[in-house]
């Protein structure tokens, strides 16, 4: 049975076993009992998922054309394989579930998000992405590449580049680097007066993150908060704990 690719979906399949082995590998050193495959494809990560043993295994795929696929070479998925879209998903497991995949790099940073809403649920996610977002998911302050991704993502959960991974390990081989990442929930996640105001202040600071805070956050502190040092310091130069910290100091 044979499939196409399909440009509109940002599809470029894993071809490199080595690849998917250390993937593989990075995801046993966690323990688990459900797990999400986001993005199967043509199946080279999940029938490693499959050999994982006693794991609940579930897989979201939008291409109706590579959900025949699959189920074609591995029918052991018939009532594990979704055929939808991940950003309208429902929670796929009651409790915890770890998420794998090799995230279509188009809706990557939205899939990220999607994940942020069931964070209390996700303790684990091991991901591959263009090299870019990869790094910039892991970014430090001080960097030119930390920004909004960064500073959500590292509020919740510690993140760590696992290594590189080439365009002739995919087919077709994209034009760009691609990079795996993990995600694990930190054990002490920074004090915030909500998830709300934090998301807030920080998308607010980094959209105009050339801007000294003060200027970029005006509307979001009072006259005498504004006058405070930190407000000198331009969004990239606050840790998430430094974020954190200031949205007690909002207005209400």
């Amino acid at each position: 049975m044979q499939y196409t690719l399909k440009k509109s979906l940002g599809q470029h399949f894993l071809k490199d076993e080595h690849i998917s082995s250390n993937i593989i590998a990075a995801l046993s050193k966690h323990t688990f009992n459900n797990l999400l495959e986001i993005g199967p494809g043509a199946g080279a990560l999940t029938k490693y998922l499959l050999l994982l043993g006693a794991v609940n295994l579930k897989a979201i795929e939008l291409d109706e054309e590579k959900v025949a696929f699959i189920l074609h070479k591995y029918p052991v998925l018939q009532d594990k394989l979704i055929h939808g879209d991940f950003l309208k998903f429902e929670k796929p497991f009651i409790g915890s579930f770890v998420v794998v995949g090799n995230f279509p790099y188009n809706i990557s940073s939205q899939i990220l998000f999607k994940i942020l809403e069931w964070k209390s649920e996700v303790p684990v996610v091991i991901g591959m992405f263009q090299k870019e977002v990869a790094q910039r998911i892991a970014s430090k302050p001080n960097s030119k590449i930390y920004g909004i991704l960064s500073v959500l993502i590292q509020a919740f959960y510690d993140v760590k580049y696992l290594f590189d991974v080439p365009p002739a390990a995919f087919t077709p081989p994209p034009k760009v680097m691609s990079g795996v990442i993990e995600m694990v929930t930190r054990t002490q996640q920074p004090s915030m007066r909500s998830e709300k105001d934090f998301f807030l202040l920080v998308k607010t600071a980094f959209n105009q993150r050339r801007k000294k805070l003060r200027n970029a956050v005006r509307n979001l502190f009072s006259e005498d908060i504004l006058s405070d040092e930190i407000f000198d310091k331009r969004a990239e130069q606050l840790s998430v704990e430094e974020f954190a910290t200031l949205t007690f100091k909002m207005k209400i």
